[in-house]
């Protein structure tokens, strides 16, 4: 095996040097400075925005290439403090125009939209946008890794920025300011060069329109991707360094259960809590951010969304807290599925609980040609686990061409009680002809009570990837990843250890003519093959699979596969259900089917159906979205799993439920209900929010959370009718210096 992970190896090296002749040049568009002043209403019609040359947009869907059917107009300038943005959306039918949210971050379909993706190092790389509605609610969000991936937008990312939007009966239209003082750039000189890419979408056509000439080639989020913007040229800018110290106040309480010392009865215990902590935004240079956070909080964060666990192995649950979310793409390091060096859960949460955080600080951007990502917290103790620091360094640098980047990492876990955890990581992806990539990554762990040898195979992880990174013909993705015995990142996430794991994609994308109904459409054969060390194949999963999406953006996926698992000992379903030690092959079907989320009212509804392990499994799940008016949104879902062991007479149902519900007065003020229902821990979870936002950077919270017990006869004594309650205040103001 060693044999062939070093001849892989330098076969994609000797593959690299090509990377030298597969870069491209672009002819830079010089933006004009904008003279005199502008008016900040909405409609651009003022003399300030004489002489600014519109920029030419085409359709990117559903029909590439042809011309937008209603006018449009996008505007870009500037002066020594702002990015201007104009649109003049013009539109034949302005009574259809939607609207149909007002919540600062939404990103429903159901809008109308309108923005600019800025590159602002030009790394072809990653990118931030700003968007608005013909509501003006603002969306600001970036991307990471040239798009790729199954969702490559982060939504936490938020910045200081302004919009004014004006509707009549010529259509729609736009006025953006957002300060330079707000983005990350980096000077060569006098100039700033940054890549700029700019859409219109027209909810009820599902036509999306665009500048530059992007075609959809690389799949749904290819009017995404940094790589295929335009490159534009600002001159005498000068550096601002922005400085933001927001405090924060929080008061509240609740009440908690427990058995009493003699465990024959529930006692509640009551609990106030009232305190205050910090964060602080410094801009260190004009491509250098530093954030700093003391006593952090996450009072305001939105429950984890309720699993239920089919495996033998634990759960992923993404990240919510805003602070750990913002430019969270600078820290990654992953490997396969959702295997990862690095996951910001570690820190403050401890078997799903919170743990406070006495602080700590962050500072990402750029250094010369290198890429910067510097964190540091510091917990208190909690139960039996002692203080601890969380370190993490990320450095990355642009090779061989504009779309090449190699570096490394290293993350430290220490523990008062001299417990430690540290990891380095070395990786890189490479462009080597065309759409071809080579990703290479190897890591090493070293903690207390272990050998640490540098460079051992035993505390090792390593991933090899070539894909082609395109969706229109014929494409592929080939990876080989091994995990070593004693490989344990301590502030990562890893599904399981001592194996190695061949993936493979082999597909074929259609992007079809301008008669066809069908948007895109790929046939795929999936193989995910893991050994373990010793030779033995612990678990496969082969099969065919295919995805449809029409003009009309209907949606479906059916896929078809082959399971193998080895299992080395008993494991637990539920108390009711388990799968005993052994071999298993079984087989299943699944599909899932989207309505076009752009309409008032949309669905979907999600099927699996098969034998599972020595039995047999059936998912069933459905949702929908009303969207009922610009003020009140209503989501909800319900999933039905149902396992049949007939041989073993056991069995399990297990249902999830959830049901959101938005309610938005104007941009400024909302109202979110969250409850869910998990009838595998006989709870109901309710998560109530309330957000009063009249200005960037100024919130007033108002949560209250609260467990309910569906099943109290399940246990002696009874268990309570509630199991926690909390109702909390947070307000946080903005200074700026």
């Amino acid at each position: 095996m060693s044999k062939l992970i070093l001849l892989i190896s330098a076969i994609s090296f000797c593959f690299i040097p090509l990377a030298l002749i597969s870069g491209q040049t672009q002819n830079q568009i010089i933006i004009p400075r904008i003279k005199g002043t502008v008016t900040f209403d909405g409609l651009s019609n003022e003399a300030a925005w004489d002489g600014i040359k519109p920029f030419s947009l085409i359709q990117h869907t559903p029909n590439f290439g042809k011309e937008p059917t209603e006018r449009t107009e996008i505007l870009i300038a500037y002066d020594d403090d702002y990015f201007y943005v104009a649109g003049r959306l013009y539109d034949s039918e302005p009574s259809k125009i939607l609207a149909t949210s007002l919540k600062r971050d939404s990103d429903s379909p159901a809008n109308d939209w309108f923005g600019i993706i800025i590159d602002t190092f030009n790394d072809k790389e990653n990118a931030v946008g700003f968007f608005t509605t013909p509501s003006g609610l603002r969306w600001d969000g970036a991307t990471s890794n040239d798009a790729q991936g199954d969702y490559p937008i982060e939504t936490s990312w938020n910045t200081f920025w302004d919009v004014a939007v004006v509707q009549n009966e010529s259509g729609w239209f736009v006025e953006m300011q957002i300060p330079f003082s707000s983005l990350r750039f980096q000077k060569d000189k006098e100039r700033i060069v940054m890549g700029i890419t700019s859409w219109r979408f027209i909810a009820r056509k599902g036509e999306r329109d665009i500048f530059p000439s992007i075609p959809s080639n690389w799949g749904y989020y290819s009017f995404w991707k940094p790589s295929q913007a335009q490159e534009v040229v600002f001159e005498g800018i000068q550096s601002q360094t922005p400085f933001y110290i927001a405090p924060y106040l929080l008061g509240g309480g609740g009440n908690t259960y427990g058995l009493n010392a003699f465990k024959t009865a529930y006692t509640k215990t009551d609990d106030s809590k009232y305190e205050g902590g910090m964060d602080l935004k410094y801009g260190l240079t004009s491509n250098l951010t530093l954030d700093a956070t003391l006593n952090t909080d996450f009072a305001q964060v939105e429950a984890d969304d309720q699993q239920i666990n089919l495996t033998r192995f634990s759960l992923f649950f993404p990240e919510k807290r805003t602070f750990f979310q913002e430019r969270a793409s600078t820290f990654d390091f992953n490997f396969d599925d959702q295997n990862r060096l690095f996951h910001s859960r570690q820190i403050g949460i401890n078997n799903g609980k919170p743990v406070r955080i006495y602080g700590g600080a962050r500072i990402v951007g750029r250094i010369d040609e290198w890429d910067v990502g510097f964190l540091n917290m510091q917990t208190a103790p909690v139960q039996d686990v002692s203080s601890e620091n969380f370190g993490v360094l990320r450095l990355r640098r642009r090779m061989f061409n504009p779309y090449s980047y190699a570096g490394g990492i290293v993350t430290s876990r220490l523990g008062n009680d001299g417990s430690f955890n540290t990891a380095y990581g070395l990786d890189g992806i490479f462009r080597v002809l065309g759409d071809e990539y080579v990703t290479l990554k190897w890591a090493q762990t070293f903690e207390t009570n272990r050998g640490n040898r540098l460079f051992s195979l035993t505390p090792s992880r390593m991933l090899i990837n070539w894909e082609r990174r395109i969706f229109k013909g014929f494409n592929y993705s080939f990876s080989y990843s091994r995990s070593g015995e004693d490989f344990n990142p301590g502030i990562g996430f890893e599904l399981r250890n001592n194996y190695s794991k061949y993936n493979s994609r082999i597909q074929y994308g259609w992007v079809p003519s301008e008669e066809s109904l069908l948007l895109r459409t790929q046939i795929f054969f999936d193989s995910k093959i893991i050994n373990n060390n010793d030779g033995y194949t612990e678990s496969s999963e082969i099969g065919p699979g295919m995805i449809v999406t029409t003009k009309s953006v209907f949606y479906g996926e059916l896929y078809i596969k082959r399971f193998f698992e080895r299992v080395p000992e008993t494991f637990q379903l539920s108390d009711q259900a388990e799968v005993p030690q052994g071999k298993y092959t079984f087989y299943d079907i699944e599909g899932w089917f989207n309505t076009p989320r752009q309409l008032p009212l949309s669905g979907h509804i999600y099927f699996e159906a098969g034998s599972f392990y020595d039995g047999q499994k059936y998912v069933v799940g459905t949702g929908s979205i009303w969207r009922a008016s610009p003020n009140l949104d209503l989501n909800g879902s319900i999933v039905f799993n149902r396992i049949i062991f007939s041989k073993r007479n056991q069995d399990l149902t297990g249902v999830i439920a959830k049901l959101r519900a938005l309610f938005m007065l104007d941009v400024k003020f909302s109202a979110a209900v969250f409850i869910q229902y998990n009838n595998m821990s006989d709870v109901i979870i309710l998560n109530t929010r309330l957000r009063y936002n009249p200005a960037e950077g100024t919130d007033i919270y108002l949560v209250y959370n609260e467990v309910f017990n569906t099943d109290r006869s399940s246990a002696v004594p009874n268990l309570p009718f509630s199991n926690s309650r909390a109702l909390l205040l947070k307000f946080t103001y903005t200074f700026t210096l």
